[in-house]
């Protein structure tokens, strides 16, 4: 059988154990917070360089359509 003092240790153990759990959750859901937001900023950067790289290419294309033949 556990004397009182094993038992106290194992208190104590278990309680620091389960402080350290608390604290990594938390820090865990902080980092998922934060990955989350990143690729919500990701997908929007992606996006709007689509966009920029259609707008450059529909520009290119207009300034190839108006440009006068090398015979000209």
């Amino acid at each position: 059988m556990l004397s009182d003092e094993q038992l106290i240790d194992l208190q104590s153990r278990i309680a620091f154990q389960e402080d350290s759990l608390i604290a990594l959750n938390d820090v865990i859901s902080r980092q998922q917070q934060q990955i989350d937001a990143l690729e919500r900023e990701l997908l929007l950067h992606r996006e709007k360089l689509v966009e920029i790289l259609d707008w450059q290419a529909t520009r290119a294309e207009g300034a190839a359509a108006d440009e006068k033949p090398p015979h000209y």
